[in-house]
């Protein structure tokens, strides 16, 4: 029997004919993906904060960790683990690698073994005969990609997987920036029982007095029966101020998974962190916006399954060629016959199939162009995606640049009406001016309050919008390892 002889270095140059290197035998059919072009202005049409520094984009990358903020760092790795659209993004970046196995398999030589064993009865009209068989067998098949459809499903695949790469970054960026504006919401809530409830003390206070005085009759009914309404306002503010950090509390509970009382016990400690905002770390873009975008997860997402499209338009349209596979087997074969020794009978087959679409009734067309299809409305949901990225980025900026021209602003009618306040009381306690007057003044200078609060709020809240809108640091991240009790404190989200 003739068995073919293949050097070492003849089976390496024909299993690099087999594979074709990564690309097709011949050449690889479809489009070669390019980027499709970005619609973003050349420059930010936002002024950057005139408070803001550190331009390196790549410092966002420990963006989370210079807040400096413990109590944070803890909430955001405790979200992350419990999060649902983390996860289900986590699990389809297994299924996407699952696939790009596949996908890398397909261009290699795939090899299959079986072992069986039978025995057997037989005879011609005497006495019966007992056969035993033992089978090896081995079984080869490759498909050489000629026109390159095997490297076209491979880069489709690749692409598919580092879209949803991307997109997990994207849900632990949200989920981040929930649980910081939720944060952020409660040490601001904090900030106003702070002021509320200095207001409602001294609001009793003066009802307190003015009653006396009342009694006195140093002091009109209608004057007593004001200071008493006042203090009752004061104290119905607190109360449903207080009502709202309750929910919040019950907000970050839901976020986090984490227990309620562990979630109390961590708003109050360490004490100096109560009821002061966090202080997001300033920065600037310094590089041009379509370099900033790109960043984004969801911009990168998005990118990565046009690009998946375009691969997709070559494997459908390698299938309207020629198919070139070659397989082989080879099967030993060991009998014997009632008992006697065991005889080995052996085969083996090697060869080529070359398949031709001849006809299929337009089907492999139409594929073909829906292939096509698809490719154009990722690029318009790619160019989508760029264009809603640019508006959340001046939009962030836009906000920045407000609340920092509001706030001295802000700051000086807070100390403008305190002045006035502590005036107006004055004179009321001496006896020289209005109760009504009074709790006018007071009421300015609470409302004045409050707005600087909430201006500080939203100042931090839009340095948490631009670094989403920025997607800074998002890449650093490895979706094949759990997330560790430090993730927060080592890399941004």
């Amino acid at each position: 029997m003739l068995r073919p002889k293949f050097s070492r270095h003849g089976v390496a140059v024909m299993l690099i004919l087999l594979t074709g290197c990564g690309n097709g035998l011949i050449t690889n059919v479809g489009p070669d993906y390019q980027t499709p072009a970005l619609p973003t202005a050349p420059h930010w049409q936002t002024a950057q904060p005139a408070i803001a520094h550190d331009g390196d984009l790549a410092l966002l990358q420990h963006w989370w960790q210079r807040f400096d903020d413990p109590v944070l760092s803890q909430f955001l790795t405790a979200a992350q683990q419990v999060n649902a659209n983390v996860a289900e993004a986590s699990s389809r970046i297994q299924q996407a690698r699952a696939g790009a196995i596949g996908a890398e398999a397909a261009g290699i030589p795939a090899i299959d073994g079986n072992l069986a064993a039978t025995r057997s009865s037989f005879s011609f009209g005497g006495p019966p005969f007992l056969r035993n068989q033992y089978q090896i067998g081995l079984q080869a098949n490759w498909e050489v990609d000629l026109f390159g459809s095997v490297a076209r499903q491979r880069e489709a695949a690749q692409s598919q997987l580092e879209s949803r790469v991307a997109a997990w970054h994207d849900a632990r960026v949200a989920v981040a920036a929930e649980v910081a504006n939720a944060y952020l919401d409660y040490r601001q809530c904090e900030v106003l029982v702070k002021l509320v409830e200095a207001d409602a003390l001294s609001r009793q206070h003066t009802a307190r007095l003015t009653a006396i005085v009342g009694r006195a009759g140093l002091r009109a009914q209608a004057d007593v029966d004001l200071a008493q309404a006042s203090a009752a306002d004061g104290q119905h503010t607190l109360l449903g101020q207080q009502g709202q950090c309750e929910r919040d509390i019950k907000g970050l509970v839901a976020l986090t998974g984490l227990q309620e009382p562990e979630v109390r016990q961590q708003l109050t400690f360490p004490a100096e962190r109560v009821a002061r905002l966090p202080k997001p770390p300033v920065f600037t873009l310094a590089a041009l916006p379509a370099k900033v975008l790109m960043q984004r997860p969801d911009v990168a997402a998005a990118e990565r399954d046009v690009a998946e499209a375009s691969a997709t338009i070559g494997a459908e349209l390698a299938k309207r060629y020629p198919r070139l596979s070659l397989s082989g087997n080879i099967t030993p074969l060991f009998q014997n016959i009632n008992g006697s020794a065991l005889v080995l009978a052996q085969t083996w087959s090697i060869g080529p199939s070359l398949s031709l679409p001849i006809f299929d009734a337009g089907k492999r067309a139409a594929d073909v162009e829906a292939a096509e299809a698809k490719y154009t409305a990722g690029v318009a949901r790619f160019q989508a995606t760029v264009r809603t990225a640019a508006k959340e980025v001046e939009e962030a900026l836009v906000r920045l640049h407000t609340a920092e021209e509001r706030m001295p602003l802000a700051r000086s009618a807070v100390t403008g009406y305190s002045a006035s306040f502590n005036a107006t009381e004055q004179r009321y306690r001496v006896g020289f001016g209005s109760l009504l007057d009074t709790e006018v003044s007071r009421r300015q200078k609470l409302a004045a309050e409050r707005v600087l609060a909430e201006l500080e709020q939203e100042q931090a809240a839009a340095w948490i919008a631009l670094y989403r809108a920025a997607g800074g640091g998002w890449e650093d991240s490895n979706p094949a390892q759990p997330q560790s009790a430090n993730s927060f404190k080592d890399d941004a989200s």
